[in-house]
């Protein structure tokens, strides 16, 4: 049986717990499997990358990680 969240992609979410916790952003994406939400501009890691035919410079991708679902809550608005 599918789970069932209150929180859908593109909906406005303030952190509650963790280390970005009063940051509000917008719902990318919702990963039902690890009960885990993905919100622009929270939880961004730094991750190298080598020269590849995509990406001609390498260096330095900054990235939007998942924040477990029960660390955010929906804010009206």
């Amino acid at each position: 049986m599918a789970k069932k969240f209150k929180i859908k992609k593109g909906d406005q979410v303030m952190v509650i717990a963790g280390d970005d916790k009063g940051k509000t952003g917008e719902v990318l994406r919702v990963l039902t499997q690890k009960d885990a939400v993905i919100v622009a501009g929270v939880r961004i890691a730094t991750k190298a990358v080598k020269p590849s035919e995509a990406n001609k410079e390498g260096g330095f991708v900054k990235k939007e990680m998942p924040i477990h679902i029960s660390n955010v809550k929906k804010v009206e608005g």
